[in-house]
Protein backbone atom coordinates (compact mmCIF):
# COMPACT_ATOMS: atom_id res chain seq x y z
CA UNK A 1 0.00 0.00 0.00
CA UNK A 2 1.56 3.39 -0.78
CA UNK A 3 1.88 5.85 1.55
CA UNK A 4 -0.93 8.00 -0.22
CA UNK A 5 -3.58 5.41 0.44
CA UNK A 6 -2.84 5.66 3.69
CA UNK A 7 -3.38 9.31 4.24
CA UNK A 8 -6.30 9.30 2.61
CA UNK A 9 -7.88 6.30 4.66
CA UNK A 10 -7.07 8.52 7.49
CA UNK A 11 -8.90 11.49 6.43
CA UNK A 12 -11.34 9.54 5.64
CA UNK A 13 -11.76 8.39 9.09
CA UNK A 14 -11.22 11.85 10.48
CA UNK A 15 -14.62 12.51 8.59
CA UNK A 16 -16.71 9.48 10.10
CA UNK A 17 -15.25 10.33 13.44
CA UNK A 18 -17.21 13.41 13.74
CA UNK A 19 -20.42 11.94 11.86
CA UNK A 20 -23.95 10.83 13.48
CA UNK A 21 -23.34 7.38 12.16
CA UNK A 22 -25.53 5.23 14.55
CA UNK A 23 -22.77 2.48 14.71
CA UNK A 24 -20.67 5.24 16.28
CA UNK A 25 -23.67 6.41 18.63
CA UNK A 26 -23.73 2.65 19.32
CA UNK A 27 -20.31 2.42 20.54
CA UNK A 28 -19.98 5.81 22.35
CA UNK A 29 -23.09 4.64 25.25
CA UNK A 30 -20.66 1.32 24.85
CA UNK A 31 -17.86 2.40 25.75
CA UNK A 32 -19.20 4.83 28.71
CA UNK A 33 -21.46 2.32 30.51
CA UNK A 34 -17.98 -0.33 29.75
CA UNK A 35 -15.88 2.24 32.14
CA UNK A 36 -17.81 5.34 33.91
CA UNK A 37 -14.67 7.46 33.61
CA UNK A 38 -15.68 7.54 29.71
CA UNK A 39 -18.15 9.52 30.21
CA UNK A 40 -20.16 10.21 26.32
CA UNK A 41 -19.14 14.14 26.79
CA UNK A 42 -15.15 12.93 27.29
CA UNK A 43 -15.42 10.44 24.44
CA UNK A 44 -16.71 13.09 22.11
CA UNK A 45 -14.30 15.37 23.09
CA UNK A 46 -11.46 13.04 22.46
CA UNK A 47 -13.26 11.88 19.24
CA UNK A 48 -13.66 15.60 17.82
CA UNK A 49 -9.75 15.65 18.64
CA UNK A 50 -8.76 13.19 16.52
CA UNK A 51 -11.21 14.28 14.15
CA UNK A 52 -9.45 17.68 14.06
CA UNK A 53 -6.06 16.04 13.73
CA UNK A 54 -7.02 13.62 10.69
CA UNK A 55 -7.32 16.54 7.74
CA UNK A 56 -5.09 16.01 4.75
CA UNK A 57 -3.72 19.51 5.65
CA UNK A 58 -2.35 18.48 9.33
CA UNK A 59 -1.18 14.93 7.93
CA UNK A 60 0.99 16.32 5.35
CA UNK A 61 2.45 18.80 7.60
CA UNK A 62 3.11 16.21 9.84
CA UNK A 63 4.87 13.54 7.83
CA UNK A 64 6.55 16.73 5.10
CA UNK A 65 9.76 16.80 7.58
CA UNK A 66 9.96 12.86 6.93
CA UNK A 67 11.12 10.53 4.15
CA UNK A 68 8.43 7.08 4.68
CA UNK A 69 10.24 5.17 1.99
CA UNK A 70 7.95 1.97 0.96
CA UNK A 71 9.59 -1.20 2.94
CA UNK A 72 9.04 -4.75 4.05
CA UNK A 73 6.78 -3.58 7.05
CA UNK A 74 7.55 -4.42 10.69
CA UNK A 75 5.41 -5.41 13.62
CA UNK A 76 5.22 -2.86 16.05
CA UNK A 77 3.44 -4.10 19.53
CA UNK A 78 1.75 -1.69 21.33
CA UNK A 79 0.76 -1.82 24.88
CA UNK A 80 -1.65 0.42 25.39
CA UNK A 81 -2.89 2.50 28.60
CA UNK A 82 -6.10 3.13 29.36
CA UNK A 83 -6.39 6.21 31.14
CA UNK A 84 -8.32 8.25 28.68
CA UNK A 85 -10.09 7.61 25.82
CA UNK A 86 -8.22 6.56 22.83
CA UNK A 87 -4.85 7.54 24.32
CA UNK A 88 -3.23 5.04 22.50
CA UNK A 89 -4.63 6.30 18.63
CA UNK A 90 -1.27 8.25 18.19
CA UNK A 91 0.83 5.14 18.39
CA UNK A 92 -1.64 3.18 16.35
CA UNK A 93 -1.89 6.14 13.19
CA UNK A 94 2.17 6.30 13.29
CA UNK A 95 2.91 2.79 13.24
CA UNK A 96 0.22 2.38 10.30
CA UNK A 97 0.96 5.51 8.03
CA UNK A 98 4.79 4.54 8.30
CA UNK A 99 4.09 1.65 6.58
CA UNK A 100 4.49 -1.04 9.66
CA UNK A 101 1.78 -3.65 11.11
CA UNK A 102 0.20 -3.12 14.51
CA UNK A 103 -0.42 -5.58 17.27
CA UNK A 104 -2.07 -4.07 19.76
CA UNK A 105 -2.85 -5.31 23.74
CA UNK A 106 -5.65 -2.88 25.01
CA UNK A 107 -6.32 -2.35 28.70
CA UNK A 108 -9.41 -3.66 29.94
CA UNK A 109 -10.76 0.06 30.46
CA UNK A 110 -10.45 1.26 26.59
CA UNK A 111 -11.36 -1.72 25.12
CA UNK A 112 -14.22 -0.38 22.96
CA UNK A 113 -13.48 2.60 20.77
CA UNK A 114 -10.06 1.53 19.08
CA UNK A 115 -10.97 -1.95 17.74
CA UNK A 116 -14.35 -0.24 16.62
CA UNK A 117 -12.40 2.41 14.40
CA UNK A 118 -9.85 -0.28 13.41
CA UNK A 119 -12.89 -2.03 11.53
CA UNK A 120 -13.94 1.15 9.83
CA UNK A 121 -10.27 1.88 8.69
CA UNK A 122 -10.04 -1.27 7.10
CA UNK A 123 -13.61 -0.48 5.43
CA UNK A 124 -12.19 2.60 4.29
CA UNK A 125 -8.80 0.93 3.20
CA UNK A 126 -9.05 -3.01 2.67
CA UNK A 127 -5.52 -3.16 1.91
CA UNK A 128 -4.83 -2.46 6.21
CA UNK A 129 -6.84 -5.98 6.96
CA UNK A 130 -3.91 -8.33 7.96
CA UNK A 131 -2.06 -5.45 9.25
CA UNK A 132 -4.04 -4.72 12.25
CA UNK A 133 -4.29 -7.02 15.14
CA UNK A 134 -5.20 -7.13 18.54
CA UNK A 135 -4.56 -9.27 21.31
CA UNK A 136 -5.59 -10.11 25.00
CA UNK A 137 -2.71 -12.71 25.95
CA UNK A 138 0.85 -12.77 26.02
CA UNK A 139 2.62 -10.67 22.95
CA UNK A 140 4.74 -12.73 20.96
CA UNK A 141 6.36 -12.26 17.14
CA UNK A 142 6.79 -8.63 17.19
CA UNK A 143 10.14 -6.72 15.82
CA UNK A 144 9.49 -3.67 18.18
CA UNK A 145 7.89 -2.38 20.97
CA UNK A 146 5.95 0.96 22.33
CA UNK A 147 4.22 0.35 25.72
CA UNK A 148 2.74 2.90 27.76
CA UNK A 149 2.69 2.63 31.95
CA UNK A 150 3.56 3.41 35.19
CA UNK A 151 6.50 3.49 36.77
CA UNK A 152 5.88 0.57 38.13
CA UNK A 153 5.04 -1.20 34.69
CA UNK A 154 7.87 0.31 33.02
CA UNK A 155 9.98 -1.90 34.76
CA UNK A 156 8.49 -5.12 33.87
CA UNK A 157 8.93 -3.43 30.13
CA UNK A 158 12.58 -2.65 30.45
CA UNK A 159 12.71 -6.51 31.83
CA UNK A 160 10.34 -7.95 29.00
CA UNK A 161 11.19 -6.15 26.18
CA UNK A 162 14.68 -4.45 26.55
CA UNK A 163 16.36 -6.67 23.48
CA UNK A 164 13.90 -5.11 20.94
CA UNK A 165 14.00 -1.78 19.63
CA UNK A 166 11.69 0.31 21.74
CA UNK A 167 9.74 3.36 23.27
CA UNK A 168 8.68 2.98 26.83
CA UNK A 169 6.57 5.89 28.64
CA UNK A 170 6.66 6.28 32.22
CA UNK A 171 4.21 7.98 34.57
CA UNK A 172 4.80 12.09 33.85
CA UNK A 173 2.63 14.80 34.37
CA UNK A 174 1.97 18.65 32.95
CA UNK A 175 1.91 21.47 34.83
CA UNK A 176 0.55 25.56 35.02
CA UNK A 177 2.68 28.37 35.42
CA UNK A 178 0.53 31.19 36.33
CA UNK A 179 1.74 34.67 37.52
CA UNK A 180 -1.50 35.91 39.33
CA UNK A 181 -2.50 38.83 36.09
CA UNK A 182 -4.17 35.80 34.02
CA UNK A 183 -7.75 37.15 32.93
CA UNK A 184 -10.76 35.09 33.87
CA UNK A 185 -10.97 33.67 29.97
CA UNK A 186 -7.59 32.57 30.57
CA UNK A 187 -8.04 31.09 34.22
CA UNK A 188 -11.28 29.41 33.20
CA UNK A 189 -9.10 27.85 29.76
CA UNK A 190 -6.70 26.29 32.38
CA UNK A 191 -9.93 24.77 34.11
CA UNK A 192 -10.20 22.62 31.21
CA UNK A 193 -6.97 21.66 31.00
CA UNK A 194 -7.18 20.51 34.79
CA UNK A 195 -10.45 18.79 34.94
CA UNK A 196 -11.41 17.48 31.20
CA UNK A 197 -10.78 13.86 31.40
CA UNK A 198 -11.20 14.20 35.64
CA UNK A 199 -7.59 14.72 35.28
CA UNK A 200 -6.59 11.35 34.44
CA UNK A 201 -4.40 12.06 31.50
CA UNK A 202 -0.84 12.89 31.73
CA UNK A 203 -2.07 16.15 29.86
CA UNK A 204 -3.64 17.27 32.94
CA UNK A 205 -2.21 20.01 34.79
CA UNK A 206 -1.80 18.11 37.90
CA UNK A 207 0.12 21.00 39.61
CA UNK A 208 0.24 25.16 39.30
CA UNK A 209 3.15 27.06 39.81
CA UNK A 210 1.88 30.50 41.36
CA UNK A 211 4.24 33.62 43.13
CA UNK A 212 3.86 34.57 46.68
CA UNK A 213 1.25 36.87 47.42
CA UNK A 214 -0.87 34.87 44.41
CA UNK A 215 -4.77 35.88 44.96
CA UNK A 216 -6.74 32.54 45.13
CA UNK A 217 -9.82 33.87 44.64
CA UNK A 218 -10.06 34.34 40.72
CA UNK A 219 -8.52 30.78 40.19
CA UNK A 220 -11.34 29.40 42.06
CA UNK A 221 -13.89 31.24 40.62
CA UNK A 222 -12.43 30.41 37.11
CA UNK A 223 -13.00 26.64 38.47
CA UNK A 224 -16.80 26.76 39.26
CA UNK A 225 -17.13 26.24 35.37
CA UNK A 226 -16.53 22.76 35.82
CA UNK A 227 -18.66 22.76 39.33
CA UNK A 228 -21.18 19.71 37.36
CA UNK A 229 -18.08 17.50 38.48
CA UNK A 230 -19.56 16.88 41.64
CA UNK A 231 -22.33 14.81 39.76
CA UNK A 232 -19.77 11.97 39.30
CA UNK A 233 -19.39 9.71 41.80
CA UNK A 234 -16.37 8.10 40.96
CA UNK A 235 -14.61 11.47 41.09
CA UNK A 236 -16.71 12.78 44.09
CA UNK A 237 -16.15 9.85 46.29
CA UNK A 238 -12.20 10.77 45.58
CA UNK A 239 -12.42 13.99 46.57
CA UNK A 240 -14.05 13.15 49.55
CA UNK A 241 -11.60 10.39 50.46
CA UNK A 242 -8.73 12.51 49.54
CA UNK A 243 -10.22 15.13 52.25
CA UNK A 244 -10.66 12.99 54.71
CA UNK A 245 -7.22 11.53 54.17
CA UNK A 246 -5.33 14.96 54.80
CA UNK A 247 -7.60 16.26 57.20
CA UNK A 248 -6.89 13.62 59.83
CA UNK A 249 -3.47 14.31 59.00
CA UNK A 250 -3.52 18.00 59.77
CA UNK A 251 -2.60 19.05 56.40
CA UNK A 252 -3.89 22.39 55.14
CA UNK A 253 -5.80 22.40 52.42
CA UNK A 254 -7.43 25.17 50.26
CA UNK A 255 -10.95 23.93 48.88
CA UNK A 256 -13.74 24.83 46.84
CA UNK A 257 -15.99 21.90 47.70
CA UNK A 258 -15.19 19.84 44.35
CA UNK A 259 -11.35 20.34 44.16
CA UNK A 260 -8.68 20.81 46.89
CA UNK A 261 -5.61 22.56 46.73
CA UNK A 262 -2.75 21.53 49.00
CA UNK A 263 0.88 22.75 48.89
CA UNK A 264 3.10 20.11 47.43
CA UNK A 265 6.68 19.70 45.91
CA UNK A 266 5.58 16.59 44.02
CA UNK A 267 4.30 16.52 40.18
CA UNK A 268 1.58 14.15 40.45
CA UNK A 269 -1.70 14.68 42.21
CA UNK A 270 -4.12 12.48 43.25
CA UNK A 271 -7.67 12.81 41.51
CA UNK A 272 -9.62 15.81 42.98
CA UNK A 273 -6.62 17.36 43.99
CA UNK A 274 -3.87 19.96 42.93
CA UNK A 275 -1.05 20.44 43.73
CA UNK A 276 0.48 24.04 44.35
CA UNK A 277 4.27 25.62 44.96
CA UNK A 278 5.42 29.11 44.69
CA UNK A 279 8.29 30.44 42.90
CA UNK A 280 10.62 33.08 43.26
CA UNK A 281 11.42 34.02 39.57
CA UNK A 282 10.39 32.87 35.98
CA UNK A 283 13.95 32.53 35.17
CA UNK A 284 14.24 30.45 38.81
CA UNK A 285 11.11 27.94 37.49
CA UNK A 286 12.47 27.79 34.55
CA UNK A 287 15.59 26.38 35.27
CA UNK A 288 13.94 24.36 38.26
CA UNK A 289 11.25 22.35 35.33
CA UNK A 290 14.60 21.78 33.11
CA UNK A 291 16.31 20.13 35.99
CA UNK A 292 12.68 18.13 36.13
CA UNK A 293 11.57 17.79 32.67
CA UNK A 294 11.49 13.79 33.02
CA UNK A 295 8.60 14.13 35.19
CA UNK A 296 6.68 16.67 33.63
CA UNK A 297 4.39 16.01 29.98
CA UNK A 298 3.27 19.36 29.13
CA UNK A 299 3.79 22.81 30.47
CA UNK A 300 0.86 25.42 30.52
CA UNK A 301 1.33 28.96 30.15
CA UNK A 302 0.11 32.16 28.79
CA UNK A 303 3.74 33.58 29.53
CA UNK A 304 6.45 32.82 26.69
CA UNK A 305 8.38 30.15 28.59
CA UNK A 306 10.33 27.25 26.77
CA UNK A 307 8.16 25.04 25.50
CA UNK A 308 5.01 26.31 26.90
CA UNK A 309 1.48 25.79 25.41
CA UNK A 310 -1.23 28.75 25.88
CA UNK A 311 -3.99 27.98 28.76
CA UNK A 312 -7.16 25.10 27.21
CA UNK A 313 -4.61 23.20 24.79
CA UNK A 314 -3.15 20.97 26.71
CA UNK A 315 -5.78 18.25 25.83
CA UNK A 316 -5.74 19.14 22.02
CA UNK A 317 -2.41 18.17 21.01
CA UNK A 318 -1.15 18.28 17.60
CA UNK A 319 -0.31 15.18 15.66
CA UNK A 320 3.83 16.50 16.03
CA UNK A 321 3.70 16.97 19.40
CA UNK A 322 4.89 13.48 20.71
CA UNK A 323 3.91 11.85 23.97
CA UNK A 324 7.63 12.37 26.42
CA UNK A 325 9.23 14.15 23.48
CA UNK A 326 10.28 11.23 21.77
CA UNK A 327 9.50 11.20 17.87
CA UNK A 328 7.73 8.07 17.66
CA UNK A 329 7.64 7.99 13.79
CA UNK A 330 11.37 9.14 13.49
CA UNK A 331 12.17 5.67 15.70
CA UNK A 332 9.42 3.92 13.21
CA UNK A 333 10.95 4.86 9.92
CA UNK A 334 14.58 3.99 11.35
CA UNK A 335 13.52 0.21 11.85
CA UNK A 336 14.70 -0.59 9.49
Amino acid sequence: MQLQQRINAFIELGKFICSDAADLEEVILTASTHNSWFTEDNIRFALQGWSDALTEVNLEKWLAVYEVPEKQPKVVAIVMAGNIPLVGFHDFLSVLISGNFVLAKLSSNDSILLPFLSEKLIEIEPEFKGGIAFTEGRLSDFDAVIATGSNNTARYFDYYFGKYPHIIRRNRNSVAVLTGNETPEALEALANDIFRYFGLGCRNVSKIFIPKEFDFEPFFNAMYSWREMINNNKYINNYDYNKAVYLMSNISLLDNEFMLLKEDKAFSSPISVVFYEFYDSLDTLTKYLSEYKEHVQAIISNEELPGAIPFGQAQTPLLWDYADGVDTLKFLLNLG
